[in-house]
């Protein structure tokens, strides 16, 4: 059986692929459904709804949304994505502008929203000036829903839109009429001889779309390509002078054959991955009744924790309320006993009475009997009275409890367990001799406290058994990333990080490792003045990145050629000369670029480049050192005030004579390298030496002699369409003295 006639013969019912046909936004069928940039779809009037907000939502931020021509607002199902866009809209994340600004339009006070985020995969989605109108149709969802649609109402036919009443049903459509028809009305309205008899028909449909997918941006223009980088169909013109001028495209022919190859291809293996994903699936719903039976048996344990540290803390209270009332209960009696004998003191009562009666004896001998402890008891109270002291302590200080300690706990109680490990994140990490880390953290519900990298040198003797020095651990993190100071140059350091939470350590982070450069890093930015050619390069704001476009000034200089004056380099240098030391720095070259020269130049050689440009079609010129003599060979042992290395269609194109053992031999495939994502040069101005190296690996690539006599500057040379950024660390670095 043919490969493409299996797929076909196992395609599933249409009645089981509703979910794919759902907006993700409105969670109804699509209706004209538009492809975002980021491959997604949405339905047109969802997007219109996001763009093309009213006055009053735009403003108030407690008003509801309600569109001009709606009859009100729509429910709808609830989701994270729908809830973000109300936030972004209601904040003012998208933005106003002012009056003059293409996001409003004139005689308006609706704010036009340009950005809003995919509800699929939740990027940004910025549709500039054009807004709807540079989004594609995407008709092959659109009549895959339609055929869903047909499925669904089997029972009820298409009928004809020509006939009188009664209608009769529909046997085919006009896709140029955008009409169906029953025989008899088709016969009458397409009649032989005449242009409307060569309309395409098909069998009957609702959904008519248009016989040829035009470009949004040039709207009389047939797409006829396929941008590769943009992974969408494109005109001629956006290729010649458009936003896809320097991107790579193909035939819409070609791009059709691979895409649908690929994506037989993968039906093929989904389909005979069939009882893999059966079983996938049974081991899915296992863990779905484990997670449901577990999470029922977390809750019962929870009820149970809480219920023993109520009864502990009611237990505690009845104790404590208990001590008090004693307490309180023995200070009263104290106090009350202490009032009856200070009552006694008082004239004609208690004991200043019974004195006063004892005085009246008049038998000596019975008077002293009684006196003697009478005078004792007097005493005592003469006493207290001049050192008057209450028995009693009114205070219940000693019984306020101080539950803060244990509130703090309450609050941090968490039943998360230990968090997940962060990873370290190797695209956006660099490490030079100071390192900058960056983590991503768990996709984990609860929040950490913070993060804790730790970090140590490779390949050192002591701890040789452990492969390395200790671990050093850097102060408690809160965020994603944090520097590291101090690294030597020229070695191997290993990094993890772990995450914390209530005193609870994550497990440590796979380890990663990075090379450090053999220098200091040295910061410079793009020089926009000495030599820079404004017509042909194009600098960016920060000057940390510079591109050259193949655009008029190219074209006409190609012209040129047929009389002899070719074209030439345009170069851009640091703005930051080297006199002495060793120093390295780091750069992007795009994949697409043509060509550039990247190295190292003295300041007399780039004044003779500048003000006397070399011919790159000059037979003296040869691309793959720079040097303008006609033999590499003789003049390899010449020390040069200046090297260049040739990069560019993806590739790196080391000079014949290059001393590095691993491209030695005049072999052209040892010779071209791929290009490294990122490539690093290390100048020593004392030794005369530049060495170039894949920044990511630090694996040298070449390296040279080189003529210091002078200050020598980062040099850059573009040809053609080409793009070059400053590594982000290294430009960080020095705008920051600024």
């Amino acid at each position: 059986m043919n490969f493409f006639n299996y797929v076909s013969s196992t395609l599933v019912p249409i009645k089981n692929i509703e979910r794919e046909l759902i907006c993700p936004i409105c969670k109804e069928l699509f209706t004209h459904p538009l492809i975002l940039p980021c491959q997604h779809s949405v339905c047109h009037k969802c997007v219109r709804e996001l763009l093309l907000l009213n006055h009053e939502d735009s403003f108030d931020a407690g008003s509801e949304c309600s569109l001009p021509g709606s009859p009100g607002p729509r429910s709808r199902v609830p989701s994270p994505s729908m809830e973000r866009l109300d936030r972004l809209a209601r904040s003012g994340a998208f933005g106003f502008g002012s009056m003059s600004s293409p996001g409003w339009r004139r005689g308006s006070v609706t704010p036009r929203i340009t950005t809003f985020p995919c509800p699929g995969c939740q990027h940004d989605v910025d549709l500039g000036e054009r807004g709807m109108s540079m989004l594609f149709r995407n008709f092959t969802l659109e009549s895959i829903v339609e055929r869903y649609r047909q499925a669904a109402r089997a029972a009820v036919a298409i009928m004809c839109n020509m006939c009188k009443p009664p209608q009769q049903e529909a046997t085919k459509s006009c896709m140029d009429c955008k009409a169906s028809y029953c025989n008899e009305c088709f016969k009458f309205h397409h009649p032989w001889g005449t242009p409307k008899a060569q309309h395409e028909y098909v069998g009957p449909t609702m959904n008519f779309r248009p016989k040829v997918l035009m470009c949004p941006e040039h709207e009389m223009e047939k797409v006829n390509m396929y941008c590769e980088v943009c992974r969408r169909p494109v005109c001629h013109l956006c290729k010649l002078g458009g936003s896809h001028a320097n991107h790579k495209v193909t035939t819409m022919s070609s791009a059709y054959k691979i895409l649908k190859e690929k994506l037989s291809k993968a039906i093929h293996y989904l389909i005979s991955k069939e009882d893999q994903v059966k079983t996938q699936i049974s081991h899915l719903e296992v863990l779905i009744n484990e997670t449901e039976e577990k999470g029922q048996l977390a809750e019962r344990r929870t009820d149970e924790n809480f219920e023993r540290l109520f009864e502990t803390l009611q237990e505690r209270k009845f104790e404590m309320l208990r001590s008090i009332e004693q307490s309180r209960t023995r200070r009263l009696d104290q106090l009350r006993g202490q009032v009856d004998e200070y009552q006694g003191m008082l004239e004609n009562s208690g004991l200043v009475g019974y004195a006063q009666e004892v005085l009246k004896e008049t038998d000596q001998s019975c008077f002293v009997q009684t006196a003697k402890q009478l005078h004792t008891r007097i005493a005592k109270s003469t006493e207290s009275l001049r050192t008057f002291h209450p028995v009693a302590d009114p205070s219940f200080d000693e019984f306020v409890l101080d539950t803060s300690r244990e509130e703090t706990l309450l609050k941090e109680l968490c039943f998360g367990g230990v968090p997940d490990p962060p990873i370290i994140d190797l695209s956006r990490s660099r490490v030079y001799n100071e390192g900058l880390v960056c983590w991503q953290l768990a996709e984990d519900t609860l929040a950490t406290d913070h993060q804790v990298l730790e970090y140590r040198k490779l390949g050192v003797e002591q701890d040789e058994e452990e492969g390395g020095s200790r671990w050093r651990p850097t102060v408690p993190v809160y965020g994603p990333s944090t520097v590291v100071c101090d690294l030597e140059a020229n070695s191997l350091y290993s990094f993890r990080v772990r995450s914390c939470r209530n005193s609870f350590y994550s497990p440590y982070s796979p380890e990663v490792t990075f090379h450090t450069p053999p220098a200091p890093v040295f910061g410079f930015l793009f020089n926009d003045k000495c030599g820079f050619s404004s017509e042909r390069l194009t600098l960016s704001k920060l000057r940390d990145s510079v591109e050259s476009a193949a655009g008029m000034a190219f074209l006409l200089a190609a012209e040129r050629v047929q009389t002899g004056s070719y074209m030439g380099l345009d170069y851009i240098i640091g703005d930051t000369g080297i006199s002495q030391g060793r120093h390295y720095w780091a750069f992007r070259v795009e994949p697409h670029s043509y060509l550039v020269k990247v190295g190292v130049a003295s300041d007399s050689k780039l004044l003779e480049w500048i003000h006397n440009p070399r011919d790159t079609s000059s037979p003296r010129y040869d691309h793959d050192s720079g040097h303008d003599s006609g033999s590499e060979d003789t003049c390899y042992d010449l020390s040069q005030p200046f090297t260049l290395l040739t990069v560019g269609m993806g590739k790196v194109f080391i000079p014949k004579a290059s001393i590095s053992s691993a491209t030695a031999g005049n072999d052209h495939g040892n010779r071209v390298l791929p290009m490294p994502q990122r490539i690093g040069v290390y100048l020593d101005y004392e030794a005369g030496r530049v060495y170039f190296y894949d920044a990511n690996t630090m694996r040298c690539l070449y390296e040279r002699q080189v003529d210091c006599t002078g200050t020598m500057y980062p040099a850059f040379g573009l040809m053609g369409s080409g793009k070059v950024h400053l590594e982000e660390f290294i430009a960080a670095k020095r705008l920051s003295y600024m």
